[in-house]
C-alpha cells in the first residue's frame, strides 16, 4: 500500500466517507483520480457535459439522500465554471465535497492557475486546501467534517503535481462520520413553551407555517395535531410544499406563491407560529402578508433577522417536532383549545381554491395551451409517489401551484440563487440516487436550453427520467416583465424551435403536444421503454402566472 499514489489514497478515503456516486467532468488535474475512484474503489461515475452541472448534480444527489453529495473538476476554467452551482448549494444548505485539482505546487508557471480559495468562499462555500502529504487525509477528513456538521459545499483543492507523489505512509484512514456527535433532539424551553401558549389563548385566528426543517424533523404529523388544538390553518413555505397534503385547512404555500384565498386568509390572521421556517422576504412578502399578526418562531438556530427582515416576536430554540409535542401537551394540560378557523364553510373554501388555484380565464392561441390545465393533466398522468423537479423561471409559478397531493420529500427545488439551468442537472442527481426511474423533470425552454447538452449525459448513462418542457418559446419571466413595463417581450424572445426532435438527435425519446388530453397515452408509452423521454410542451407565451400578475401587471 505504501507504493499508492496520493491520488489513489484519496480515492480510498472518499469511499471511506461513503461516496459511491461521483459527478465529474475530467481533466487534467482530476482526470487519474476519478480514475481511481471507478477503477480502485468501484465507484458509480456520472459523466457530465459541463462542470456546472457536477456540483449540481451532486447537490441535488445530495437533498434527495440526505447524505453528503460528491462532485469533481479539474483546475483553471474547469473550476471557474462552479460558482454558480456552489452558490445555490451553499444557500441550499446542501453538503457537498468538491474535489477540484489545482495548478501544479512545483511549476514555475502554469497556464490555468487561478487563486480558487477567494471565489469558493465568495459563494458561501467552504475551502480546503491539500498542499502537503502529510496532510492529504486530514484535510479530506475535515472536507467531509464540514459539510455534514455545517450542511455546506466544500472546495477541496489537490495540486496536480501533488496527486502524483507517492504516499509513504500507511493509508490508515478513519472517516469523519466516527467524529461527528450523535444527533440530539432541542427541546424548547418550558417557560416559553407558556408564553406561547398564552398567545394561542388569546388568538382568533392563527396559522400554522412549515418549513424545510420541518420536513427534515419529521414534524408534519405534530404540526398537524397543534394546529387542530388551537383551531388553526396550515401553509409551506415553498421549501415545505406537499408538508400538509391531504390536510383540509390547509392552504399550500405562504408567500410568492400564494393563493388568493391564502393571502385573504392571512391577512385576517392575529398568529403566526413558524417551524423550521426562515419566513424570509418571499415566504412574508417582505413582511406584508400577515403584517397584523404576532409571529412565533421555531428552529434549531433561530434568526432574528433574516433577509432583511424581523422574523419573529418571539423565538423558540427547538427542534419542530419536539416543540409542537411540548405545545400540545402544555396547551392539553392547561385546557386550552380554540376553535379558530376550523369549520366547514372554511373548508369547503379551501377545497374549491385547490382545485381551480388561478380561475382566470384565457383562450390560448391556436397550436398552444394553458400552461395551467397541461400541469394539472400532467400531474393527474404522473404518480404521487414519483421525485418532481421544478425549475425556476415563470413556469415554477403555475407548476408548483397546480401541482396537488404529493409529499414534501418528493419536491426538488433548485431555486436557492434565483438561477434557471440547472434543471435537467438537478434532475439528473435525484435520478441517480432514487435508481428507480420515477422522475419527473418540469422545466422552461429557455432553462433547458442552457445546459441542454446533459441530455445526452442521461442517454448515455441510461438514466430513465421523464421531461416536460413548458416551453413560451422565450425567456417567460422577462418576457410578461417586458409586457407589464411596456418593453418589446422580443428581446426575451427565441423562438420554440423543436426541442422533441432536439431530444430524439441526443438519443432519448421526444414528443411534441400541442394538445390536451395526450399525457395519459404518453406517460404510458415512456413506461413501456427504456431511458428517457422529453414532452415539448407549446404553451402560449400570452397567459402570466398569477402571481407575475399581481406582481408585475398590478392585478389585485
Amino acid at each position: 500500500m505504501s507504493s499508492n499514489q496520493v491520488s489513489d489514497v484519496l480515492a480510498q478515503a472518499f469511499a471511506a466517507e461513503g461516496v459511491d456516486t461521483l459527478f465529474t467532468l475530467m481533466g487534467d488535474a482530476n482526470m487519474y483520480w476519478s480514475a481511481a475512484m471507478a477503477d480502485r474503489q468501484k465507484v458509480r461515475l456520472i459523466h457530465a457535459r459541463h462542470e456546472h452541472c457536477c456540483v449540481a448534480m451532486a447537490d441535488a444527489w445530495a437533498r434527495a439522500t440526505g447524505r453528503v453529495g460528491a462532485a469533481s473538476v479539474t483546475c483553471g476554467p474547469g473550476y471557474t465554471q462552479i460558482m454558480t452551482a456552489l452558490a445555490m448549494a451553499a444557500r441550499g444548505n446542501a453538503p457537498v465535497v468538491v474535489f477540484t485539482g489545482d495548478a501544479p505546487l512545483r511549476a514555475s508557471w502554469y497556464i490555468q492557475s487561478i487563486d480558487q480559495a477567494p471565489l469558493a468562499l465568495a459563494t458561501g462555500a467552504h475551502f480546503v486546501p491539500i498542499r502537503t502529504v502529510d496532510r492529504a487525509l486530514d484535510c479530506v477528513r475535515e472536507a467531509f467534517y464540514i459539510a455534514r456538521s455545517e450542511r455546506k459545499p466544500v472546495v477541496l483543492s489537490v495540486p496536480l503535481d501533488l496527486q502524483k507523489d507517492e504516499f509513504p505512509f500507511l493509508p490508515d484512514y478513519a472517516p469523519s462520520t466516527e467524529l461527528m456527535p450523535r444527533r440530539q433532539v432541542m427541546h424548547p424551553d418550558p417557560e416559553v413553551v407558556d408564553e406561547v401558549v398564552a398567545m394561542i389563548a388569546q388568538a382568533e385566528r392563527p396559522i400554522v407555517i412549515g418549513g424545510r426543517g420541518a420536513t427534515w424533523s419529521g414534524a408534519a404529523s405534530a404540526l398537524e395535531v397543534l394546529a387542530e388544538e388551537c383551531g388553526a390553518l396550515l401553509a409551506t413555505t415553498l421549501l415545505g410544499k406537499g408538508l400538509f397534503h391531504g390536510n383540509p385547512f390547509a392552504v399550500d404555500i405562504a408567500g410568492t406563491f400564494a393563493t388568493d384565498l391564502g393571502r385573504e386568509y392571512f391577512a385576517e390572521s392575529d398568529l403566526v407560529i413558524a417551524a423550521g421556517a426562515g419566513l424570509g422576504h418571499y415566504t412574508t412578502e417582505g413582511g406584508y402578508l400577515f403584517a397584523n399578526a404576532k409571529v412565533v418562531r421555531i428552529d434549531t438556530q433561530p434568526r432574528g433577522l433574516w433577509q432583511g427582515l424581523r422574523t419573529a416576536d418571539l423565538h423558540v430554540q427547538a427542534d419542530a417536532r419536539a416543540a409542537a409535542d411540548a405545545l400540545v401537551a402544555r396547551l392539553r394540560e392547561r385546557g386550552v383549545r380554540r376553535a379558530g378557523w376550523r369549520s366547514n364553510a372554511v373548508a369547503t373554501r379551501i377545497a374549491a381554491t385547490a382545485e381551480h388555484p388561478d380561475p382566470k380565464p384565457y383562450t390560448p392561441a391556436p397550436g398552444t395551451l394553458d400552461p395551467r390545465p397541461v400541469v394539472k393533466e400532467l400531474d393527474a398522468a404522473v404518480p404521487k409517489d414519483w421525485d418532481v423537479i421544478v425549475a425556476g423561471g415563470h413556469c415554477i409559478s403555475i407548476a408548483i401551484t397546480h401541482m396537488r397531493g404529493r409529499p414534501a420529500e418528493r419536491y426538488h427545488l433548485p431555486i436557492d440563487f434565483g438561477a434557471i439551468g440547472s434543471g435537467l442537472s438537478a434532475a439528473i442527481g435525484v435520478a441517480a440516487a432514487r435508481n428507480d426511474g420515477k422522475v419527473l423533470l418540469i422545466d422552461g425552454d429557455g432553462s433547458l436550453y442552457q445546459h441542454i447538452q446533459e441530455l445526452e449525459t442521461i442517454r448515455r448513462h441510461g438514466i430513465k427520467m421523464l421531461i416536460c418542457i413548458i416551453n413560451d418559446g422565450g425567456y417567460g419571466a422577462e418576457t410578461h416583465k417586458f409586457r407589464a413595463t411596456g418593453g418589446d417581450p422580443l428581446h426575451a424572445t427565441h423562438g420554440r424551435g423543436d426541442l422533441a426532435g432536439v431530444a430524439r438527435g441526443f438519443g432519448i425519446n421526444g414528443s411534441t403536444v400541442t394538445s390536451l388530453g395526450q399525457f395519459a397515452n404518453l406517460f404510458r408509452e415512456h413506461q413501456a421503454q427504456d431511458g428517457a423521454s422529453l414532452w415539448d410542451v407549446h404553451v402560449d407565451d400570452l397567459i402570466p402566472s398569477r402571481n407575475f400578475r399581481r406582481v408585475h401587471y398590478g392585478e389585485a
